[in-house]
């Protein structure tokens, strides 16, 4: 595999340098500095038709450095990381710095804001991995999926282990450090019948590499998902429900946090500027972040300005109860930073939950969306429209898969019409929930 990643080394190597820049930048005349470091190495091996198609061995690593004077900014930053080269990028941010406007907003987070309790959250578990050993499961999952008759061929199965270390610096005399890891093992698969062709595919993903699905299981599924989508036709035009499956169902919280985030608010480039208190969704649903839960995908002590991170809850009983803010969206707000600069981290629903079975019930006729192509949605408007594929649904029950269809809406409506939220929850990523079910959106098929 690569060489030997010794992380405690690496972590105190980085946090070294980033002191550095700090010093560094003090000297040479910035009232106020702050520096991002990190560095990752891993491996990511890719089999196709039973063959090893590409090996990969990575180690990137690089250096970030704001400095302030007065109130103009100057960033800059580097792929390296050693001595040299943070001076150089420390000399470009203050030039920088001297020749752009005062930003009023612009300066590091208030020190008494802080990150003071810095736990070890579980989120550090490599994989003692060979490439052999990482080839070997990538051939058992997809052999696994091409297995199943009626599978033709298979665009490839891939595993990825990778682990890594990030510092954050800044002169407030904060100085905070993570180490963390993912791995991942995906496979995709082509079915074909008198039909025509389709092609799906399934994948695992966690920190630790026991909570990997089994590479057969993994095969399995995709081979599963692939065959299922044979024989696909178009639906019926009209207004009718749609149920979003779990993958999907998080990209509607990524679009309802990118509408509720600071960058967008201030720009007025967001359908829910000014609707902080205003019910958008069902009493019954709450959207908790919960940034310190251990071995979460995305959690952290401190966000992106060094802040303490804390539990928020953005969605109280159905309303908008809080935005998304960094020190300075917040500024530009005049409000107070709600420690997500860098995001949200660790996304989790509180509701009421149904069974798959209990949402197409309560659909009665319409279509369950498995895969959504295409970027149509409106930040501003919060118009919704994007090509999809998935299954008819009629009399509560799936009759046949159909694709080549637009769903259409609006964010707004459709937060509003959410008619339930499944118990198939999605834990792979950091936004956790299951199905959603949207009373009734314009799907254009036939």
């Amino acid at each position: 595999m690569t060489q030997a990643f010794d992380a405690a080394a690496q972590q105190a190597l980085l946090e070294t340098r980033a002191q550095m820049a700090l010093e560094l930048a003090r000297r040479l005349g910035a009232d106020a500095c702050e520096v991002g470091a990190s560095v990752d190495q891993g491996v990511g091996v890719s089999v196709r038709e039973g063959e090893v198609e590409t090996v990969e061995l990575s180690r990137d690593q690089g250096i970030a450095v704001t400095v302030y004077v007065g109130k103009r900014k100057g960033s800059a930053s580097s792929t390296d990381a050693g001595e040299a080269s943070i001076r150089a990028v420390v000399e470009k941010a203050l030039a920088i710095a001297r020749h752009t406007g005062e930003d009023p907003a612009s300066g590091l987070a208030d020190a008494e804001l802080m990150a003071r309790e810095l736990p070890d959250l579980d989120v550090h578990h490599p994989w003692a991995l060979s490439t052999e050993e990482a080839i070997e499961l990538a051939l058992a999952c997809e052999s696994a999926g091409r297995r199943r008759p009626g599978i033709m061929s298979s665009d490839g199965a891939s595993l990825s282990s990778g682990e890594g270390v990030r510092v954050y610096a800044n002169s407030h005399g904060f100085l905070g450090s993570q180490r963390g890891s993912r791995h991942s093992l995906s496979c995709m698969l082509i079915a074909q019948d008198e039909s025509g062709m389709q092609r799906d595919y399934d994948y695992t993903s966690a920190r630790h590499p026991r909570d990997l699905l089994a590479p057969e299981r993994v095969g399995e599924s995709a081979a599963e998902r692939t065959l299922r989508r044979l024989g696909a036709g178009r639906p019926a035009t009209g207004r009718m429900p749609v149920l979003f499956d779990p993958t999907l169902a998080s990209g509607l919280v990524g679009s309802l946090m990118g509408a509720i985030a600071g960058g967008a608010l201030y720009r007025q480039a967001s359908f829910l500027c000014d609707r902080l208190g205003d019910a958008l969704f069902p009493e019954w649903f709450s959207l908790q972040e919960r940034p310190m839960e251990m071995g979460a995908m995305a959690s952290s002590p401190f966000d992106g300005d060094g802040v303490q991170t804390r539990d928020n809850v953005f969605i109280e009983q159905g309303r908008l109860a809080s935005y998304m803010l960094s020190a300075y969206s917040a500024r530009r707000l005049g409000m107070q930073t709600t420690g997500n600069a860098g995001g949200a981290r660790n996304l989790r629903i509180e509701a009421p939950l149904a069974s798959r079975e209990e949402l197409l019930s309560r659909m009665g006729r319409g279509v369950l969306v498995t895969e959504l192509m295409g970027q149509g949605v409106n930040a501003v408007t919060g118009d919704y429209s994007r090509g999809a594929a998935g299954f008819w649904v009629e009399n509560g029950e799936i009759q046949h898969p159909v694709e080549e269809f637009t769903i259409a809406g609006n964010l707004e409506a459709m937060f509003k019409g959410l008619a339930g939220i499944g118990s198939d929850t999605d834990t792979r990523g950091s936004i956790h929930t299951g199905s959603w079910l949207i009373d009734e959106m314009t799907v254009a098929g036939s």
